[in-house]
């Protein structure tokens, strides 16, 4: 086994652990963790595909390593690293022909959107595995089944807990998704504008009713540690922190195959728990009111994220790029 046999398949394998994980940078050590195994204990039948062994490996990585996530805890909200889209969408070309198309209940583009990352949170590290295999890659029922090492009647009630736990994903994700882009980024600018001048009335029309404001500060910076349930206090919330910290810059972004914004914050030297920087992005209802916020501020998941080529707050030293 060379590590030029294992190349072809890192797209794939990273793409596996990243929707396991939520994380690029857990998906980057568990890609080099699959590679690390197959060159020193490589399958026994090297003359067959590869994928299906590493696919094997790198699911079982990715569930132990989300157990371990999971009872280290985390301060605060826990909320998925956000990407671009082109690192994380691994075409399944290896498994069907040219002519062909995914089976799969939720396509690829729906797989690593960042609502479809934080409603899996919710399942067990076994459901989402299961889900991911059946759901989203189209394996077939034995197939999910070895490749993760459990029952073929274990991986059915695990598939079966899992989409009735995503069902509320499912009802909320039926705004079509062509029109997704252009009015989620219509409501973020919306949005932003609305605060910077102050306009309670403006802010209260673009915030459902029944809308939850996430923010992850990773126990590095100032965050809210629960969700902010409820219109009123989610406006309140924004108007609050716009008074607080005035944005120098704003770069729109597509994060996760969705509009995002990159914001940049005054300087804070009196107070180095404030974050200098956030990505925000929003879910809308079916009216286009933001029914969903996320504000990423922890250092730790910014660093895939960085200003348009061009913007005053490019920096000059790109972060490492995933692979593409």
């Amino acid at each position: 086994m060379k590590a030029a046999h294992l190349e072809p398949h890192r797209r794939h394998v990273w793409g596996l652990c990243y929707r396991m994980t939520g994380s690029a940078a857990d998906a980057d050590d568990l890609v080099q963790d699959t590679f690390l195994r197959a060159l020193e204990r490589p399958p026994g039948d090297t003359e067959r595909s590869l994928r299906p062994w590493l696919t094997k490996v790198a699911m079982n990585l990715s569930r132990d390593r989300l157990r371990r996530r999971r009872t280290q805890g985390y301060v605060g909200t826990w909320l998925p690293e956000p990407v671009a889209v082109g690192e994380t969408v691994e075409s399944v070309e290896a498994r069907l022909g040219p002519l062909e198309t995914t089976e799969g209940r939720y396509d690829l583009m729906q797989s690593v959107s960042y609502a479809f990352l934080v409603a899996l949170e919710a399942l067990t590290p076994k459901q989402r595995a299961v889900l991911l295999l059946r759901d989203v890659f189209d394996y077939a029922e034995k197939e999910a089944a070895e490749a993760l090492g459990i029952s073929l009647s274990d991986a059915k009630v695990s598939l079966h807990r899992a989409r009735a736990k995503m069902a509320a994903w499912d009802e909320a994700g039926r705004v079509p998704r062509a029109e997704l882009p252009g009015r989620t980024r219509a409501a973020l600018e919306a949005m932003l504008m609305a605060l910077a001048a102050q306009d309670h009335g403006r802010v209260a029309a673009l915030v459902a009713e029944e809308a939850v404001a996430f923010s992850d500060g990773g126990g590095e910076f100032v965050a809210a540690r629960r969700p902010v349930r409820g219109a009123k206090n989610v406006v309140a919330l924004l108007l609050g922190l716009a008074r607080l910290r005035p944005v120098e810059g704003v770069d729109p972004l597509l994060l996760n195959g969705e509009p995002a914004l990159l914001l940049t914050f005054a300087p804070s030297p009196d107070d180095p728990r404030l974050a200098p920087r956030a990505v925000v992005r929003a879910d809308l209802d079916q009216e286009g009111r933001v029914r969903r916020l996320y504000t990423v501020l922890a250092t730790s998941k910014l660093g895939c994220v960085s200003p348009a080529p061009g913007s005053a707050r490019a920096s000059a030293q790109d972060p490492a790029r995933r692979p593409s």
